[in-house]
């Protein structure tokens, strides 16, 4: 009786873990599929995907090219840029001063920078991590090089106006992490890359370095790709950012290292649970409708709130605390840039993960951008429609606008209009889809229609400052064709 015991046990055993092993390796034929997908649909250079899941890596792969002028393929020793992304190690040098008392989240920042303007004097740090300090954005401004000193920055800028008033809203801004950078600078003496270095990647010898020169050439870096649409290929960019980005955009990494940084994270040792949890509440922005985080974005997934960061619409970081799942996606480029190709690849690949993470929402509005950009102008309408005869109440007039200017921008003019035309009959009373619709008109040379379209984006919005100028250049452009 005791052997017939054993023997069903170890059955069982066998079962589930042969069991496993299938769905193990259905999970990663289902993401391989779907990520050879996106790279040919959206045509992205190379990409580097990793996928953690109760502590352990369950996906790890590389695609694609890191070079394209030396052929060199993707590999586990490529860093890709990070972009916008390091504003999350960032973060976690913040939170680090907090726990270890030497930085407040009240604190107002004239504790740490002087020189600053009476408007200035009671931005707190938590302003500048929720982006709600409404400072003027640096990276707006001609008139302030990046070869400046920090002081003459700043004194360019303090003559700037305010954006809003602080604490009211969200508003994405540079100058919020360049004085970041100058806070952490005053409060450890070190250089913001030796401080982050030394306390978030102290035993690694390489793959982990900061640099916002994109033209800079380091061994192996992969190289931001920019697409050039008029000679419809890659060309490497060049963009400097300068070295007081680097708390920004600066930090550049392989997959196996912000792996092994996000292992860290998840046991606690670069922060505390409970101090690990603050960064992730929401900021109480005054007018309760904005919602980020402390210097992450909070989105909503299938209803279950995820926390992560993108950075050059090619990089994301993701984590889903309640199903202890991390993802991370690396790219050098992509064609159609403007469709957050990276925030999709997340969303989609959460699902593929947990079904819990299934939320048909965004996975509709992914194929409605991959239809747009492959098959015919007409199929792609088709298929819109008909997805929204069968969910009416979904709104997609923010993801028409951007495939209209995408197909626009991309050189597909007449299509590009077609789906802007689309946008004003799925939503007539927005002045914001007749405006671009009189914009897609306007770069077609079609003036008079452009003209009457924009006098229906003012009728619908008033304040339309953007109608009324378009208005007058379209009058004088008629002017002189009489």
């Amino acid at each position: 009786m005791k052997n017939s015991f054993l023997l069903a046990s170890l059955l069982l055993v066998f079962n589930w873990s042969f069991s496993q092993k299938n769905e193990d390796q259905l999970i990663e034929q289902k993401i391989d599929n779907y990520i050879k997908e996106v790279i040919q649909i959206n045509e992205i250079p190379g990409v580097a995907l990793g996928v953690i899941k109760d502590g352990k890596v369950i996906y790890e792969k590389y695609f694609g090219k890191a070079s394209l002028e030396e052929n060199k393929a993707v590999d586990k020793n490529t860093a890709f840029k990070l972009f916008s992304t390091t504003k999350l190690i960032t973060n976690v040098g913040v939170f680090q001063l907090i726990e270890k008392g030497k930085l407040s989240l009240e604190d107002p920042i004239s504790k740490y920078l002087d020189n600053l303007p009476n408007e200035w004097q009671k931005i707190q740090v938590k302003n500048l991590l929720s982006h709600s300090s409404g400072l003027p954005n640096i990276i707006m401004f001609e008139d302030i090089k990046i070869t400046l000193p920090f002081e003459e920055k700043l004194a360019i800028l303090s003559k700037k106006p305010m954006e809003f008033v602080t604490g009211n809203e969200y508003s994405y801004n540079q100058t919020n992490y360049l004085f970041l950078t100058k806070i952490i600078e005053k409060i450890t003496s070190l250089t913001l890359e030796d401080y982050i270095l030394q306390n978030q990647f102290p035993a690694i010898q390489s793959g982990v370095y900061f640099s916002s020169n994109f033209g800079e050439n380091f061994p192996n870096s992969a190289p931001r790709y920019n697409y050039d649409i008029k000679t419809k290929n890659y060309t490497k960019s060049i963009s400097n950012f300068g070295f007081d980005a680097h708390s920004a955009n600066g930090l550049n990494i392989t997959l196996q290292n912000f792996i092994r940084w996000n292992e860290n994270l998840d046991k606690d040792v670069y922060l505390n649970k409970e101090t690990k949890y603050s960064m992730w509440k929401p900021f109480a922005f005054a007018n309760n409708t904005d919602r980020f985080a402390y210097g992450w974005e909070i989105v909503p997934v299938n209803k279950i709130l995820s926390y992560g960061f993108t950075g050059g619409n090619e990089t994301a970081f993701r984590k889903f605390p309640d199903n202890k799942l991390t993802i991370i996606f690396l790219a050098n480029g992509h064609r159609y840039s403007s469709l957050y190709v990276q925030s999709q690849v997340i969303n989609h690949v959460a699902a593929i993960v947990d079904k819990k993470l299934t939320d048909d929402y965004y996975l509709t509005g992914e194929k409605i951008n991959q239809n747009f950009l492959k098959l015919n102008i007409e199929e792609a309408k088709k298929n819109y429609l008909d997805t929204k005869k069968s969910h009416p109440g979904w709104d997609f007039q923010y993801r028409l606008n951007l495939i209209g200017y995408t197909l626009i921008d991309h050189g597909r003019i007449s299509d590009g209009i077609k789906v802007l035309e689309l946008n004003t009959i799925e939503n007539p009373k927005s002045g914001n889809a007749y405006d671009s619709l009189a914009d897609g008109y306007f770069r077609n040379n079609q003036f008079e229609i452009s003209k009457e379209n924009y006098k229906k984006a003012l009728e619908l919005r008033p304040d339309n400052a953007n109608a009324k100028l378009m208005l007058e250049k379209i009058d004088k452009l008629l002017q002189k064709k009489s």
